[in-house]
This record gives C-alpha cells, structure tokens and sequence, in this order.
C-alpha cells in the first residue's frame, strides 16, 4: 500500500536513462543516483510527465480497485504522437515541453483525469489551502476543487520537469548543462504509447508499479 498514486507518462531508452541520472531517481527500478541541489525538489518524483496528479484512494478503495480501473483505461485510450520534445523554462523552472499542437495530448489526460476521478479522494482543506497560495486563475480554482488539481482540462501542459526553482547566474549554468545533455536526444517526435501506475513510498519516492500500452 503507497501513500498516494498516480499516472505518469514515463521514458525508457536513452532519454529515459539520461533522466534518470539527472534528476537522481530511477522511478523505474526505484534506484538512486547522486543528484545536483537543483534538481533535489523533482528528484523524487522521477523523470516523467505527469498525466493524473498524485492522489490519496478514496474511503473503500483499493490497490486492486486501482490497478482494475487502470487496466481498463489503457484498453479503452489510444496513443498519440504529439511532436517532439524541446527544452523550456516554465518560470524559475527547466522542463522539457511538447514543441508544436498539444490538443491530443490534453484530450487524453482529460480523458485519463476523468475516468481515474472516482478512486480520489477529495482533498482535505489544507490540502486546498496550500494550492490556493498559488496565484491560480478562476478556472483553476474550479479545476481544483471539481478534479483534486488546477492544472488539469485545459490548464493541462505536458512537461518534464528537470530542476526545482532556479536563480541567476545558476540559470544559465544550468541551462546550458541540459542544453548538452538533453538535446541530442530531442530531434524526432515520440509516441505516447503507454501510462505508468506510480505509487509514492513512505519516503517520498515515487517507483513504478505496472506500466501498460495503450490499445485502445
């Protein structure tokens, strides 16, 4: 049992043992590797994209429950290929973003965000006072009560992100350093054929728990 669950869109091959390194946790097989301060804040999440948020299962949920209802939504949603990946700053923060149209891909979190809701519990109201501290728009506000998340349905954006908060000169170090590391492997578009499960351990480490294809 894990403290929260989540469904991230994970990478293997190059990019994804690159990752891996640079954050300093393989969510995949739940091993550390030696990480910079700056990535301290996302290393625990590993290198993914989130699809659905981490939540806590709802009141007479199960794992088995869970893992039913994934199963199912892998089945039923069909991949895409959004276009390649490219090397963004999302305010103080590195990421890797689509570059080009990213409407199937927030159709199907949508879809993904909806269909997984009813295993969620409802976020507590501390939970809600602390997003709220976020300067959030009126329909991420909306999103967040209604979906556990404010960044869901429209407000969706698909990123991976790479470093905590950064601050000059440590910026353009940085930048510069990923720009190295990651770029080579960004020039072709890639497939989002399949979803990971994760679970988050007492640690605060998250790690695989089953990663299907998408066949719908």
């Amino acid at each position: 049992m894990f403290e929260r669950y989540g469904i991230y869109y994970t990478f293997d091959e190059a990019i994804g043992e690159t990752g891996a390194k640079w954050l300093g946790w393989d969510i995949a097989r739940a091993r550390a590797h030696a990480a910079e301060d700056y990535t301290k804040r996302p290393c625990k999440y590993g290198f993914h994209a989130t699809v659905k948020a981490p939540f806590h299962l709802a009141d007479g949920k199960t794992e088995a429950d869970l893992q039913h209802a994934f199963n199912t939504l892998c089945a039923t949603v069909s991949p895409v290929t959004p276009g390649a990946l490219q090397l963004k700053s999302i305010g103080r923060f590195l990421a890797l973003t689509i570059k080009g149209d990213d409407t199937a891909l927030k159709s199907l979190a949508s879809t993904v965000v909806r269909n997984m809701d009813v295993l969620r519990a409802p976020l507590t109201n501390d939970a809600i006072a602390r997003r709220m501290k976020s300067r959030l728009s009126d329909a991420q506000i909306a999103n967040l009560h209604r979906w556990g998340y404010p960044y869901v349905m429209d407000d969706y954006q698909f990123h991976v992100t790479l470093t905590g908060p950064l601050k000059d000169p440590q910026s353009e170090e940085v930048h510069a350093k990923a720009t190295r590391v990651f770029t080579p492997l960004l020039h072709t578009s890639f497939a989002l054929a399949h979803l990971t499960l994760v679970g988050e351990r007492a640690d605060g480490h998250f790690v695989q728990i089953t990663r299907l294809p998408l066949t719908g």
